[in-house]
């Protein structure tokens, strides 16, 4: 085996681990400059990541995958470009998911958490975490992230628990925190409220039930009203019309009767009733309906709640007192038809909100819970982005993020759950005093009595997740992790929380420190399948990303959810795009067996560093200019955020530039030997080692894998070869220096139209060799007339008839020719006239309709270059730009005149 040969195949499943430990091992993933370590220096500015902390029950599924890949692309961009940079991470403890699985688990040995009491729930929780937290932090691992595990946290730690505890006496202190009846999300399987998050809507059949409402003191008069909930009609407190209504508007300020029941409530007139939809009249339930409650406000109206916590009917529904909510509805709706208030029923698509975990039916109801008077805490968030101090890519997300906060509602924040941080409210039995502390109290401040008794409610668990940019670095302690690293750099997560989770963060942040907690925000979209829908197990389309990395790769999976993605739209994921970037990933290392196998060729060539090195081939300017483009490209779009787009452009660049042309005419300077050989060996290692660079935060497996061996490679050799970009190799690609900008040199615009002109000259000659089905091992005479390229034509003979499969000593190259050849097919390319003896392969009449099609194209980009140098543009535009599309318009037409020419002399038949 070579010196410096890598094995033939990749193999994914024994490097990632073994990376992975090693970098943890080597401590790449702590921040370089550290608060708590000797050296440390204040006023370098840190790159801080908080990532968005997975339920700790829970499994690895996409939507981590595409977060966890994004961070760790932006977390790998700054270390490399020398940022001290920080990615916290840490688990959240999922009140509602843990707690349900931990019931579960009690149901199968026949028991319930009211059984075993609140004590033994909470020790069998902690025991579950213990046992099943840490399968999701394997899991990220695995894709390959590197956060500073030793800075770890969760939202139930010690820590974490002081500062909620912290927040919620500072608010409650402040007036911000009260207890009340309001209406709220009830689940009536977990019996507890639940926040709008944990409420899916779903498209279900329902009916639409017509019913009379007689109007009070009549037996004949109705007004007609549609509901597709006929139990709710038990908690009816009035009727509303559109007071533009022509049909309703007599019966304003009059009364009905509520079926069965009797009571009476008053007819009144809202602008929000829409007259098209069903009757046009509303009939208006506070109690149990978020609009009919804003609605009863603006009236006065009563509300009445006819459930109770397990959706069963209570003592306001009369004769269905006790009956489950559904029951109550069929035998109400039957008594109705006995009683003659029956109109009709039609079948009704309903958007029906269901529990995320439990997926029952979601009932609003009214009940007493905690609140967090969130108005004065929004109007803070509000300004935080409208004067620029945060910003929200993309940036139409901000008018959402407006619209929600300028429309906020009062925030519910206890849940009737076991497991969470319990409500630090505690009330004297003896004297009714509330006692609101940060430390457990032993006795009652107001009377001194022991018989307090804490809150059973927990907090929701948004209200410790909108601390955690702050409370995960020590916070309301002045630790050195929270002075240096907060306020954090970006809170990169799915756009779909923006409102649960960011706009909470941003709140919290300035409420408790001061301070907005990062200055961007970056939402990326949602992961749906090939086909634009939304992965479900109804559908049989969920892509287990664990599966795909054992089957593909972590890095294939990594470069297909980063490069599929821009930011705020949804991505469409298919296993052929893994399998594309699989196949991406072996490109890489081939071309990199390719290199190393240079460095074999070269490992003894030494000269003195003094000695004239030969003049860097048309190939070799080609390859370091578009490079050198590359380098400025990736480096403005990771800069704006275009992470999909600087992905896409290095793949592009890496497998149809240097591994499709570059290698192929680095064979042929190699054969030359001595300098050549070396210099175009040095070439390989630089662009590989660029690439690698460029590549890491996509594919950082695979690229750190190779870089290893390339360092290594580089520096064996009797004249080593140093990196580019630093003046040694570094000990990691992790930690080394990422590629810098640079300014373009005079020389490479005409290096680039150069070469560009051999590679379309060779992919013409060889397309035209396949459409004719011409052996590649056959060489073939041409004629070349060049015209002002002849010069680089005849410098690059060699490569050309190497690449394009020509005989050499019959390629003719002529600046101009008057006679042109017979029984030859032409091309032009570029001004290039391009002739092959291939004729007898060619029907007059293909070759005719083939330059037919080439002249309208080209007539086409006519139209279209003179419309637009006759516009404004040419006005308004750069002199240099204009002038470009200038010279296209000449070349277009210099290009039209030869095509015709050519068909000029087919119609003559003086052609083959």
């Amino acid at each position: 085996m070579a010196l410096y040969s890598l094995p033939k195949a990749y193999d994914f499943k024994t490097t990632e681990q073994r990376i992975y430990s090693w970098w943890e091992d080597q401590e790449f993933f702590k921040p370089s400059n550290d608060p708590n370590k000797p050296g440390f220096d204040p006023e370098v500015r840190p790159f801080v990541i908080s990532i968005p902390p997975p339920n700790v029950t829970g499994e690895l599924h996409l939507g981590h995958a595409m977060f966890v890949s994004m961070e760790d692309l932006m977390i790998r961009y700054q270390r490399m470009k020398g940022v001290p940079s920080l990615w916290v991470p840490g688990t959240d403890h999922a009140g509602i998911a843990t707690q349900l699985q931990v019931e579960k688990s009690l149901a199968k040995e026949g028991l319930s958490r009211e059984q075993v009491g609140r004590e033994e729930f909470l020790r069998r929780t902690w025991e579950w975490k213990d046992k099943f937290g840490g399968i999701i932090t394997q899991q990220i691992r695995r894709l390959g992230a590197s956060c500073d595990w030793e800075r770890e946290r969760f939202t139930l730690d010690e820590g974490l628990s002081r500062a909620v505890r912290e927040a919620f006496v500072q608010l409650y202190e402040k007036g911000l925190i009260y207890r009340g009846p309001r209406l709220i999300n009830w689940s009536p399987g977990l019996k507890t409220a639940v926040s709008d998050l944990e409420v899916e809507y779903s498209e279900e059949p329902g009916k639409l039930y017509y019913f009379k409402y007689m109007l009070a003191g009549s037996d004949t008069e109705f007004i007609p009203v549609a509901t597709t909930r006929p139990e709710t009609i038990l908690g009816d407190t009035g009727l509303a019309v559109h007071p533009q209504d022509t049909r309703y508007q007599k019966f304003i300020g009059q009364r009905v009767i509520v079926p069965i029941l009797g009571r009476q409530i008053p007819v009144i007139a809202d602008e929000y009733v829409d007259r098209e939809f069903g009757t046009g009249a509303l009939k208006i339930t506070p109690g149990h309906d978020p609009n009919d409650y804003l609605i009863g406000e603006r009236h006065g109206l009563a509300v009445i709640s006819v459930l109770d916590e397990s959706a069963r009917v209570n003592e306001h529904g009369g004769p269905y007192q006790g009956q489950d909510r559904f029951e109550a509805r069929q035998n109400l709706w039957e008594d109705m038809r006995d009683a003659g208030l029956v109109i009709r029923e039609e079948p009704y698509l309903m958007n029906i909100p269901r529990s995320q975990r439990g997926g029952e039916i979601i009932e609003p109801m009214i009940s007493t819970q905690w609140f967090v008077r969130i108005q004065p805490l929004a109007d803070a968030a509000l300004e935080a982005v409208h004067d620029g101090r945060i910003h929200i890519i993309p940036d139409r997300f901000k008018k959402v993020y407006y619209n929600w906060l300028e429309n906020i509602e009062d925030w519910c924040i206890s849940r009737q759950l076991w497991w969470g941080h319990r409500i630090p409210v505690w009330t004297c039995q003896d004297c009714s005093e509330v006692i609101v502390s940060r430390d457990d109290p032993a006795e009652c401040t107001q009377c001194g009595s022991a018989n307090i008794t804490q809150d059973p409610d927990v907090l929701d668990t948004w209200f410790s997740s909108g601390l955690w940019p702050f409370s995960t670095l020590g916070w309301p302690d002045e630790t050195p992790d929270y002075k240096y690293f907060y306020p954090t750099s970006v809170m990169e997560t799915g756009y779909d929380i923006l409102f649960f989770w960011v706009a909470r963060m941003i709140m919290d942040g300035i409420e408790f420190t001061g301070e907005v907690p990062f200055h961007t925000v970056y939402l990326h979209g949602l992961i749906r399948d090939e086909d634009g829908r939304k992965m479900s197990k109804t559908y049989g389309n969920v892509i287990d990303p664990l599966v795909v990395m054992d089957d593909l790769g972590t890095d294939a999976l990594r470069f297909t959810l980063l490069v599929g993605s821009t930011p705020g739209n949804d991505t469409n994921l298919s296993l052929k795009k893994v399998e594309a970037n699989r196949n991406f990933a072996n490109k890489i290392w081939n071309a990199a067996r390719f290199t190393l196998g240079t460095l074999e060729q070269v490992k003894e060539i030494d000269f003195p560093d003094q000695e004239t090195e030969p003049v860097p081939s048309l190939a070799d300017q080609w390859i370091l200019a578009r490079l050198s483009t590359l380098i400025r490209d990736v480096d403005r779009l990771f800069q704006n955020y275009q992470f999909g787009e600087a992905g896409r452009q290095v793949y592009d660049f890496f497998w149809n530039e240097f591994a499709d042309w570059y290698v192929e005419i680095a064979k042929l300077q190699l054969r030359e030997g001595e300098q050549m050989a070396f210099t175009t060996a040095r070439n390989l290692v630089h662009v590989l080692d660029t690439c690698l660079r460029l590549l890491h935060p996509f594919t950082p497996f695979v690229t750190e894998e190779i870089w290893g061996h390339l360092k290594n490679a580089a520096t064996m050799l009797k004249k080593p070869i140093h990196p580019v970009h630093n003046s040694s190799w570094e000990k990691a690609l992790i930690v080394a220096q990422w590629p810098e900008p640079s300014s373009e040199n005079p020389w490479e615009a005409q290096a680039v139209a150069d070469f560009t002109l051999v590679m379309e000259l060779v992919r013409s000659i060889r397309n035209l060799r396949a459409e004719k089905n011409v052996n590649p091992k056959q060489r073939i005479a041409a004629v070349l007339v060049g015209g002002e390229q002849t010069a680089v034509l005849e410098h690059q003979k060699t490569n050309i008839a190497s690449l394009a499969w020509l005989d050499p000593a019959q390629t003719v190259i002529y600046e101009n020719m008057g006679e042109k050849p017979d029984n030859h097919i032409a091309l032009v390319v570029n001004q290039v006239e391009v002739y092959l003896p291939l004729a007898e392969l060619v029907d007059p009449g293909e070759q005719r309709e083939r330059l037919e099609k080439d002249l309208a194209e080209a007539r086409a980009q006519i139209e279209r270059l003179q419309a637009l140098l006759a516009s404004p543009f040419a006005e308004k535009a750069p002199p240099n730009v204009v002038e470009k599309e200038r010279l296209k318009l000449q070349d277009y037409q210099d290009k039209a005149e030869k095509i015709q020419s050519q068909l000029a002399k087919l119609s003559s038949g003086n052609s083959g």
